[in-house]
């Protein structure tokens, strides 16, 4: 085996900081250590200021080999940013634990072209870890692979504890079919090894690609890759393609596949989810075989939020762990969220432990002892691709679990209860009977996901009474759908600092672009009275409704208001957490088309798909 390559052998920081665990989603994470016995320390692992050569480091992937070593690998990117230039896949090694790390060695030099996603994975058998990743010409602008890309797949291995690594070699004609074309990546995130059952000692990790018929991109595909001779020979396992449609609009693409085996030896693979049309940021599927076929086409979770990123999951004694960023719009907020349930359901945000408010992004996860992690993550706090550091915590320093949160009422034909978070409290004295109060700090209602919520090209009808004396910040009333500037949604609002009341739509249509329908009156009604404010799409037009007023109207904009993102209807809060109401609301109102005026208090009514009377908190759950 030749020698390491170590041309960019550097020092690295090992100074830890302990963080203060404030959160941007109240409640989601805690301050200080039950009994003194919660451990977490971080530092900065790859940054270019202190790994001279670089430009910006990327892509984390973490492994802990049979010795008790991490190994934590980067794409050391030379010249910029940018996925497609000269990037190497280097290493840092630590025998503690992670506390602290040897110097910098690159484990294959991309010499102008781009060697990257790099897929670390142990055979506990040998000992010998295995290093997927994906190599492309380079360039030496910060712009991305042309389409199609001249993506492959090779394979390095070290047989003594990552020291030094074997030459890559080429795994194209074993897992790399004609027709897998336009995009080829391996993970990036660690694969596993089965430990048990009839495929003990099978290795697996993901891969996502696409096809290009010469003039397009016709499908998606996302697969497991196996082997069972110790990485000796590779083959593809379980496979899940969609195809894509000539205006370029497609139902799913997973990417980026990370995997955990379950307490029944079932493969759960997590991936992210990238501009399909069904709703979600993340999808999941299940092999049941070790990896040979899926037992269901991937499925979305409209419910979890996160922003269009890598994860990374891992079992940790009873639960299952994801990290990745929890903000549904932008990446940021370091998240680690549990699943007790084998992947089928996961935290909220509100459940979750905050590492880091700053910006942040890719991330990997392994086991250091049977209650301690080791995460390596992206972040910043400028951008998420600052630096790569490096954290480890204990399982007692994750939130521990609630019980059910309390609920109110939905008089819909649906029933389904409303989550109440924070302290809301019922008044007496609401627009119609009793209301719910909320602080501007962390109460508000929530609904999850369901398929009449779905409102999709309907026409629609909203409608809530508020109360507010706020005279700063933005004043959430209602969300349904997602956040941000790209994904579908309808949102109300106020902002007292520039005195005015907002809603708008965001849709999109086939593979177009999102397109917004925005309305705005003068006067955010901080006057400390009940206000009815509706907001309609009907008649080609969206208009907002004020006391029994039309004050604004424009041109309604055709599409879905159901689409590409995370889904959750939010009441005096915004989906990102990062604005609630201050005052009361009342009576909450939701109908899959439009209504007229003197239909809005007739009840019940034939599309009717939410109804909150917000008149009391039942907390026996």
């Amino acid at each position: 085996m030749p020698s390491g390559l170590l041309a960019r052998t550097r020092s690295t920081v090992t100074t830890v900081a302990v963080l203060a665990a404030t959160a941007v989603f109240p409640g989601a994470a805690r301050a200080e250590s039950p009994a003194g016995t919660a451990s977490f320390e971080q530092q900065v692992l790859f940054k270019a200021a202190q790994d001279p050569g670089y430009a910006c480091f990327r892509i984390p992937a973490l492994v802990r080999t049979t010795t008790g070593t991490l190994l934590a690998f980067a794409e050391g990117r030379v010249l910029n940013c940018g996925d497609a230039g000269d990037i190497d896949i280097v290493v840092k090694r630590s025998t503690d634990g992670g506390r602290t790390w040897g110097p910098l060695q690159v484990v294959t030099e991309g010499a102008g072209d781009t060697h990257g996603n790099p897929v670390p994975v142990v055979d506990r058998e040998t000992g010998r870890i295995l290093l997927a990743q994906t190599h492309n010409t380079g360039r030496t602008d910060a712009a991305g692979c042309r389409v199609p890309c001249d993506r492959t797949a090779h394979l390095q291995y070290s047989d003594d504890d990552g020291r030094t690594w074997s030459a890559p070699r080429d795994l194209s004609g074993e897992i790399l079919p004609p027709h897998w074309n336009s995009w080829y990546a391996t993970g990036p995130v660690h694969g596993v090894q089965l430990p048990h059952g009839p495929h003990a000692g099978r290795l697996v990790f993901g891969i996502n690609a696409e096809t290009w018929d010469g003039s397009r991109v016709t499908g998606n595909h996302a697969a497991l890759i196996v082997s069972d001779d110790g990485g000796d020979h590779w083959r593809i396992g379980a496979t899940d393609s969609w195809p894509v449609a000539a205006d370029g609009a497609f139902r799913q693409k997973p990417s980026e596949l990370t995997l955990a085996e379950l307490p029944d030896g079932a493969i759960l693979v997590s991936g992210r989810e990238q501009e399909g049309t069904d709703l979600g940021h993340r999808a999941q599927a299940v092999s049941s075989d070790g990896g040979d076929t899926f037992d269901a086409p991937f499925e979305d979770l409209p419910d979890l939020y996160t922003p269009q990123v890598q994860g990374a999951v891992l079992p940790l004694g009873s639960r299952l762990l994801l990290s990745a960023p929890a903000d549904p719009d932008r990446r940021r907020t370091m998240m680690i969220r549990s699943s007790h349930d084998g992947g089928r359901t996961w935290d909220s945000v509100d459940r979750g432990t905050v590492v880091t408010r700053d910006w942040a992004g890719y991330s990997d996860m392994t086991e250091i002892a049977p209650d301690t992690v080791g995460l390596l993550y992206e972040a910043g706090a400028v951008d998420a691709r600052d630096e790569v550091r490096f954290a480890r915590f204990t399982e007692d320093w994750l939130v521990p679990p609630r019980g059910p949160d309390p609920t109110t009422r939905d008089l819909s034909p649906y029933g389904e209860q409303a989550a109440v978070l924070g302290g809301a409290a019922p008044v007496s004295d609401g627009a119609s009977g009793g209301a719910l109060a909320l602080d501007g700090t962390d109460d508000a209602v929530r609904l999850p996901r369901r398929d009449q919520l779905e409102l999709g090209t309907r026409d629609f009808t909203v409608s809530l009474w508020f109360r507010s004396t706020a005279g700063a910040g933005e004043q959430p009333l209602l969300s349904i759908g997602g956040i941000g500037g790209s994904q579908p949604q309808i949102r109300l609002w106020t902002e007292p600092a520039h005195d005015r009341l907002r809603g708008l739509i965001t849709v999109r249509e086939g593979a177009r672009a999102v397109r917004t329908a925005e309305v705005s009156a003068a006067g955010a009604r901080g006057d400390g009275r009940w206000h009815r404010v509706v907001l309609r799409r009907g008649g080609g037009r969206l208009t907002l409704t004020v006391d029994g007023a039309a004050v604004a109207d424009t041109a309604d904009v055709s599409g879905s208001l159901s689409r590409n993102s995370p889904f959750g209807v939010h009441i005096g809060q915004r989906m990102d957490s990062r604005a609630f109401f201050t005052g009361a609301i009342d009576d909450v109102r939701v109908w899959n088309r439009a209504l007229a005026d003197t239909e809005l208090d007739d009840a019940p009514l034939p599309g009717t798909v939410l109804w909150l009377p917000m008149d009391r908190v039942d907390r026996s759950r």
